[in-house]
């Protein structure tokens, strides 16, 4: 290797140069090196690309020459000179380190100009060919490198088509792609002031330019930070010499997956164009055919490409996207790269590689990220329900959704942004679309195949797609769409479902997806192999056995006040609330108690043999009253109208109650312990419920040592705060027991949810039996952020500002919020070795905080029911 390398043969490069390659050309070069059908080229490197970008802004001196030297090799390969007799035409693509399909330029037959257009004239002895890759070279270079807008163009080939009365661009005549390539040329004088550049040299080093400067449009900056890929990679560039899909019937191009990219069924998967180039399955602008289909056209092709899948997955153990191109009825393989797929795929293909003996379990644990998971809780159509299916498409992506019908993407950013749920419909989606995708429930195009970009992207990112739907035609410019003769108006809500492809009038009630056996036998992996724990957050006992079904080894957080929100105990906590004296609350809080009872019972019984955390009444009192400005107009109208005297003095009561519960900054006022502190009946009841939940299961045949109460103090700082709520807790404990005539083991512990708490957790351990970190309000306090402010202001600039690296509400801030849970769990285990500590906050459902937690020895981390999944492969992942 030369000192300051920047460019690389083809044949001087491998896998592990990834880094400095790029996805594409590394994977070029593993071809070539397996002895596959590789078009000779070669590639400049992400550290060009990172040096282009950061310091000098255009192509220097040297980096030049080394291109140029490359190209003399290139020459020499394939016997063609660039610029000249006989003409050898290159592709120039991007290729970044981590796969982002159509975020970046690729530009095709670059070297042509008026000369060299008729030397490709005579090799190929097809005028007409070489024109049609003209017209597409003026097209493509103007756009990626000229910035001349696509549809000037296609606005010249749609009059074309319409004056030669045909349907495609491929029956159009030599003399017609003459004159619409000269009209290409005026078009790029009229919007540049500029001539299109001739000279091939000229023309390979602009547009290697472009493919630099692709890696900072909007559209690659949105997706990876929708995707969380660094900025700091850049992307490589492929030069390849040529090879033509577009050479008649004996020629085309296609895409292709070796396994099915969106159920893992083990079959070959894909979509072909004969006499077609590579952007033109990949663009969505013509529908291609079924790869099988390709059989009967070209068998010995077919087998020869079957065989190639075949040798690609078992050197890269891996499900593989494969792009390729067929000149004159010779195979030639383009790229090959990691597949994306759906979750479901993904976890098909893992646990059928592993029954293969392709890979061990470890790897198909490591093959699916845990946020993949939560594509497969997409909801679907009832089945059962009556639908009305207006049309029907190509299913791309699984999942189903309803929404308005949005034309354009940065609308639909906007509606969504103000809580609508949207539908984007397009005639086919592209990368600048990217921001309109992520903010849409599903997409639905008019054109293009199950490898259109619209596809591609809505697959990776669980996203429910209909693509191909050749009924759809969509008028932008009047905001209608019409499907076989019927008009729609921009706005009406569709459904679609990825599944089926069927598009359907109106919303449809959807329901609870099914898990597969690949998914349960995965998880069962993930189970043996991880050391965290994994529990659920659950309120009741509907929550609880849907944890109980998806893994969980418990319940990490019951939160009560959840239980004293409903409609029909609301009315009963307010008279509590409104007891003007101890032994007026006692009585309401005496109604309350055999509810409260039969909502730990039912979540008991769920959960007999794992352990329960419930935490007492957290929250304010005002949280469970009226709301004072609703009560001000109320009782306002009442004193000017005359109204009914009792009503207007019960409502005057009830304001003058919210008013003296209402604290400037409840969120750090009367709640937690200090509330059970002030006052202690509350908890009491809370606490006798409790026991005598679980002395009823007891009764009804339930082992006490299937029933595992651990009972949670909210919002302690103080080890006097801990003192008092673990004697009320004992002493309740100590009364029921004697009721009873019996003993039953329990834990009473902490949340830890204060910096001073971390602070003086040797102090509380020495009470506590257990500590479990609550780090939404650790964030909160710690950070000095209100989220719900934080959220809505500020916190998108401090991450697009890089202040922040990721949003401290949802992955742990491991350099604060981190510190003192570190901190907090040393000092608890000095005062209590063994102390039992977990995490309850929503980053127990959160991969790369799942990572810090299993590293800083907590025991388990508790999420939503549906994040349980995740939580399991995320924690056996970390392990491995």
């Amino acid at each position: 290797m030369k000192p300051e390398q920047y460019v690389y043969p083809f044949e001087e490069g491998n896998m592990s140069m990834k880094s400095l390659l790029g996805g594409k050309g590394a994977g070029l070069a593993e071809m070539a090196s397996i002895g596959l059908p590789v078009p000779p080229g070669f590639t400049v490197t992400t550290e060009a690309c990172n040096m282009y970008l950061k310091e000098h802004k255009n192509l220097w001196s040297e980096l030049k020459e080394e291109i140029l030297e490359n190209l003399s090799l290139l020459e020499e390969k394939t016997g063609k000179r660039f610029g000249e007799k006989p003409p050898l035409l290159i592709s120039v693509r991007s290729g970044a380190v981590i796969s982002m399909p159509g975020m970046m330029d690729t530009i095709l037959n670059l070297g042509l100009n008026p000369t060299t257009v008729e030397y490709l004239a005579d090799q190929a002895g097809d005028r007409r060919f070489a024109l049609d890759c003209y017209r597409r070279f003026i097209q493509m270079f103007a756009d990626v490198v000229l910035k001349v807008g696509s549809h000037h163009f296609e606005n010249v080939l749609t009059a074309a088509r319409k004056e030669k009365k045909v349907h495609s661009d491929a029956e159009l005549e030599e003399t017609d792609l003459e004159k619409i390539a000269e009209r290409f040329l005026k078009i790029v004088r009229k919007e540049t002031g500029s001539d299109f550049p001739l000279d091939p040299q000229e023309q390979l080093f602009l547009a290697v330019e472009a493919v630099f400067k692709s890696w900072n449009t909007d559209r690659a900056v949105v997706y990876r930070q929708a995707n969380r890929i660094p900025d700091n990679l850049g992307t490589a560039v492929n030069v390849q010499a040529m090879v033509y899909g577009n050479l008649g019937n004996d020629s085309g191009t296609g895409v292709a997956f070796t396994r099915n990219p969106s159920t893992g069924e083990p079959l070959i998967y894909g979509e072909y164009l004969l006499n077609a180039q590579g952007e033109d399955v990949v663009a969505g602008i013509r529908t291609p055919r079924d790869l099988s289909d390709l059989d009967k056209d070209m068998p010995e092709v077919y087998k020869q490409f079957l065989e190639a899948c075949q040798k690609l997955e078992k050197h890269y153990l891996d499900m593989q996207d494969i792009e390729f191109t067929i000149e004159q009825g010779k195979l030639y393989m383009l790229q090959t790269r990691t597949g994306k797929r759906t979750a479901a795929a993904a976890v098909r293909v893992a646990v059928d590689m592993v029954r293969e003996g392709l890979i061990d379990r470890p790897r198909a644990l490591q093959r699916i990220e845990p946020d993949q998971l939560d594509q497969l809780l997409h909801w679907r159509i009832d089945p059962d329900v009556k639908k009305n299916v207006i049309t029907k498409g190509l299913p791309a992506s699984p999942g189903a959704a309803s929404g308005k019908v949005v034309f354009d993407a940065d609308r639909a950013q906007e509606m969504a942004q103000e809580g609508e749920k949207i539908l984007l419909v397009r005639p086919e989606t592209t990368p600048d679309d990217i921001h309109g995708i992520i903010a849409a429930q599903g997409i639905l195009t008019s054109r293009g195949g199950m490898t259109s970009h619209a596809a591609v992207v809505a697959r990776g990112m669980g996203k429910p797609c209909v693509s191909g739907c050749e009924d759809l035609r969509i008028d932008l410019s009047k905001g209608r769409f019409y499907v076989k003769g019927e008009e729609y108006q921009e706005g009406i809500i569709l459904s679609i479902d990825g599944g089926t492809g069927q598009v359907i009038l109106g919303d449809v009630p959807l329901i609870e997806p099914q898990f597969s056996d690949e998914f349960h036998q995965l998880l069962g992996w993930a189970d043996d192999f991880k050391k965290l724990k994994v529990r659920a957050n659950a309120d009741n006992p509907e929550d609880a056995r849907r944890a109980v079904e998806l893994g969980a080894q418990g319940i990490g957080l019951c939160r009560t006040e959840h239980m004293f929100m409903a409609a029909d105990r609301v009315p009963l906590v307010q008279k509590m609330i409104l007891a003007s004296n101890l032994e007026e609350r006692e009585r309401a809080l005496a109604d309350l108690l055999p509810l409260q009872q039969g909502d730990f019972k039912g979540i008991f019984k769920e959960m007999a043999g794992l352990p329960v955390t419930i935490r007492l009444l957290d929250p304010p009192l005002h949280e469970f009253l009226p709301d004072r400005e609703e009560l001000l107009v109320e009782v306002d109208r009442l004193q000017r109208e005359g109204g009914d005297a009792k009503l207007l003095q019960e409502k005057e009561n009830l304001l003058q109650k919210v008013n003296s519960l209402t604290e400037f900054n409840p969120m750090l006022g009367h709640r937690g312990c200090r509330l059970g502190l002030v006052y202690p009946e509350i908890y009491r009841m809370q606490v006798r419920a409790i026991f005598l939940a679980v002395f009823e299961l007891l009764e009804e045949g339930i082992p006490a040592a299937d029933l595992q109460p651990e009972i949670m103090i909210p919002l302690v700082g103080h080890r006097e705060e801990m003192e008092l709520m673990k004697k009320l807790v004992d002493d309740t404990a100590e009364e029921i027991f004697k009721e009873k005539n019996q003993k039953i083991t329990y834990l009473a512990g902490t949340m830890i949810e204060l910096p001073r708490a971390c602070m003086v957790a040797d102090q509380l351990a020495e009470i506590a039996s257990f500590f479990s970190f609550g780090t939404n309000d650790l964030t909160q306090t710690t950070l000095g952020y209100s989220r719900d402010d934080a959220e809505g202001k500020f916190l998108p600039f401090y991450l697009q500002k890089k202040i922040l690296r990721a949003n401290p509400f949802a992955e742990i801030d491991r350099d604060g919020v981190g510190q003192l849970v570190e901190m907090a769990i040393a000092k608890g285990r000095q005062s209590r070795p063994g102390l039992k500590v977990g995490v309850c906050g929503e980053h127990g459902g959160d991969p790369a905080s799942i990572k810090f937690f299993h590293d800083t020895g907590l025991d388990y981390v508790s999420c939503s029911p549906f994040r349980l999944p995740i939580a399991r492969l995320a924690a056996a992942r970390v392990a491995l």
